[in-house]
């Protein structure tokens, strides 16, 4: 049996520390994610066979590109980037330093799902923007972005809540948070309590995050 006579004293210590440390990494990596993931979404939704000017070979090229950056294993890819790591934040392990492989293995997976909800605008909106001399700019961020806002709200909350998960991968190669308080104190050290109260913080921590997702979701759906 727990302890629970202890968990204040072990959440002001070691949990409270760590929670912000993941939401840092988290929520961080998700809004650089979507500043990157949106430009090549665009640039697919706009070469897409039926888009607004169809290019094949860009769409490939991307297409390629995006599919190979998703096919990387988080912890690999954690490795794999330690040298642009090192040259960006000037080190490879940490809170920071976790942010620069989390926001590039989510970029691409943003990019799928902000081209998903872009063609699920009506078609018939987008072609009477056409008519009435909307430019190819004005189109996307003023009829696509706004007419998807809601589904775009949905993928940002979808891409948070990964991210919090591979946060706390990345506790098992030094990036900090939940995840490394679980290994070092709960695994490690043999705390099974610890282990617990990681497990159960990060459920509630989920929880939040899609029920904010979802009353998001539903107010800009109105």
């Amino acid at each position: 049996m727990f302890d629970f006579s202890k968990f204040p004293d072990i959440f002001s210590r070691i949990l409270m520390p760590a929670i912000n440390e993941t939401l840092y990494m988290s929520v961080v990596s998700t809004l650089l994610a979507f500043v990157i993931g949106l430009i090549p979404a665009v640039l697919l939704i706009i070469s897409d066979k039926e888009g607004l000017k169809p290019n094949p070979k860009l769409y490939l090229i991307l297409d390629i590109i995006i599919n190979t950056l998703r096919s990387f294993p988080f912890i690999i890819l954690i490795i794999v980037l330690i040298p642009v790591t090192r040259a960006i934040v000037g080190t490879s392990i940490g809170t920071t330093a976790t942010i620069v492989p989390l926001t590039i293995g989510a970029a691409p997976f943003v990019a799928r799902l902000i081209e998903s909800a872009f063609k699920e605008v009506d078609k018939g909106i987008i072609e009477a923007a056409k008519s009435f001399g909307a430019s190819n700019f004005q189109i996307i961020f003023r009829i696509m972005f706004v007419e998807a806002l809601p589904s775009i709200i949905s993928a940002f909350t979808l891409t948070l809540i990964v991210n919090i998960g591979f946060s706390a991968m990345a506790g098992a190669v030094g990036g900090g948070g939940l995840g490394a308080v679980a290994i070092n104190y709960g695994y490690q050290r043999f705390r099974p309590d610890i282990m617990f109260y990681t497990v159960v913080i990060l459920i509630i921590m989920v929880q939040i995050f899609q029920i904010l997702g979802n009353l998001a979701y539903k107010y800009t759906k109105k």
